[in-house]
């Protein structure tokens, strides 16, 4: 895998983030992780970029969804991050991929034909998580 770092301008949010993607080709990439600012950048999403007077890239066309559902969850000072971490090494042990960002941001991605109901874990675990809906 070819990974490299490139820094993206979001038009809309008009913020800068850099992301560690896999390159395809010289404008194709593809996410290796899920981008905390445009939530349709997420595991496995393929795109094209044009880079810009500035020099940094700028998203012309998603060329492949991803194939994983991702969720995001605002997590609770109720319990500890050994709590949380160990929903995330479950959902890695069975395919999934799990990334908090700024201390309190959860960002699951998961294989559609998961073998488990996400919520039932979440729940069996008795974590209180609130899902941020985009």
């Amino acid at each position: 895998m070819n990974e490299v770092e490139i820094k993206v301008y979001h038009k809309e949010e008009k913020v800068t983030t850099t992301l560690y993607v896999e390159q395809l080709s010289e404008n194709k990439f593809r996410m290796i992780d899920n981008d905390f600012c445009n939530y349709k950048l997420t595991l496995g999403t393929e795109f094209e970029t044009r880079i810009n007077k500035d020099g940094k890239h700028e998203i012309t066309k998603i060329t492949k969804e991803s194939e994983y559902i991702t969720r995001r969850f605002g997590l609770t000072p109720n319990h500890k991050e050994s709590d949380y971490r160990m929903l995330g090494e479950e959902l890695t042990l069975r395919g999934g991929f799990w990334q908090v960002d700024i201390g309190r941001i959860a960002t699951i991605s998961i294989p559609k034909d998961f073998e488990f109901d996400i919520d039932e874990v979440i729940k069996e675990l008795g974590l209180k998580l609130v899902e941020i809906i985009d």
